[in-house]
């Protein structure tokens, strides 16, 4: 499977946030080549984002599922600071049709600015003006097809290049403090190699996991020896499922790229894991922190719930409201 701009160099401009393919230039001033800042171990973060979000049609029809907002902050955007709070600077958006408004998201907006500031909605200004950093560069790729997760990766890999990365699935939605990207960082500091994030699942779940199996090796720490796409329970090797983080060695992209395809020709992130354990040590983490499942409606609203409880402005007027929705439905 050929990744994207095959033959290509991928020249990343820092105010530019779409990348441009450059044929034939094989080699870049270094002043153009992308940095690793205070020394942080992983700066690159892919957001797989060109999924069609069927689960939420229509809302998703021209909307990306990555929008959908729990109280006042779309998905996208909490898996974005999740990243910058671990030390991620360059963020890298695999994205498909009609997800253009994530990118208008994490640019500026001049006139809603100037409107702000010229009615002294001074705090409004500031939330607007910090929802990405000045430090952190945004780039986006496209991807043609929807492929499966593997070939969504694989997109990335020439703008990953030779560097561990993290990958993140914005639809799982990460709540503790510190993030859990930022504890699995931690743990590759030690190890040095790649890292999935997991849980303990009931074995009627398996069909929606990644599945692994190894053993313990310390606290929240399994060295993997297998992991299964989506068993049936009967068939599962463990009640450990992967969840949307993960963190790789770039030697991941051959492991992906010698895939063959699956069912409805996509090639799946696990089978290239799978393949990858035969070369190198995988480590599972069992995170610390409570997980969301906001690609279905129903881990969507908890989360919303969950959120609008703690927010500062709705939260205790929204806490007093609940007793009085709870129980049967009205008729």
């Amino acid at each position: 499977m050929a990744s994207p701009c095959q033959n290509h160099e991928v020249l990343m401009i820092p105010c530019v946030k779409r990348l441009v393919c450059l044929p034939f230039i094989r080699k870049l001033p270094d002043t153009l080549r992308p940095f690793n800042t205070r020394g942080n171990p992983i700066v690159k973060a892919v957001f797989p984002v060109a999924g069609l979000g069927t689960r939420f049609l229509p809302a998703t029809k021209a909307s990306p599922k990555e929008m959908l907002c729990v109280v006042d902050k779309p998905l996208i955007q909490y898996a974005v600071e999740e990243a910058i709070e671990a030390g991620f600077t360059e963020l890298i958006f695999v994205t498909g049709r009609s997800k253009r408004s994530i990118e208008d998201h994490f640019d500026r907006s001049f006139e809603l600015e100037y409107e702000l500031q010229s009615k002294n909605k001074t705090d409004l200004l500031a939330l607007v003006q910090n929802i990405k950093p000045a430090h952190v560069n945004c780039i986006y790729v496209r991807q043609a097809e929807a492929l499966g997760l593997g070939h969504a990766v694989n997109c990335a890999a020439n703008l990953v290049g030779a560097e561990p990365f993290a990958v993140i699935l914005a639809d799982d939605l990460l709540d503790h403090q510190p993030g859990v990207l930022k504890q699995m960082v931690e743990r590759y500091r030690h190890y040095r190699s790649s890292i999935l994030a997991v849980e303990k699942i009931a074995p009627e779940q398996s069909r929606s996991y990644g599945v692994i199996a190894g053993h313990a090796i310390e606290d929240r720490i399994t060295k993997l020896s297998n992991i299964v796409e989506k068993p049936a329970p009967a068939d599962a090797p463990s009640d450990m499922g992967v969840v949307g983080r993960y963190i790789f060695t770039p030697s991941i992209f051959k492991h992906i790229q010698a895939l063959k395809p699956g069912a409805g020709g996509e090639y799946q992130l696990t089978d290239a894991i799978q393949s990858l354990l035969a070369h190198e040590a995988v480590y599972a983490y069992a995170y610390e922190g409570v997980r969301y499942d906001c690609g279905s409606k129903l881990g969507y609203l908890k989360a919303t719930v969950e959120f609008a409880l703690r927010h500062p402005e709705v939260g205790p007027e929204f806490q007093a409201y609940l007793p009085s929705v709870s129980g049967a439905p009205k008729s």
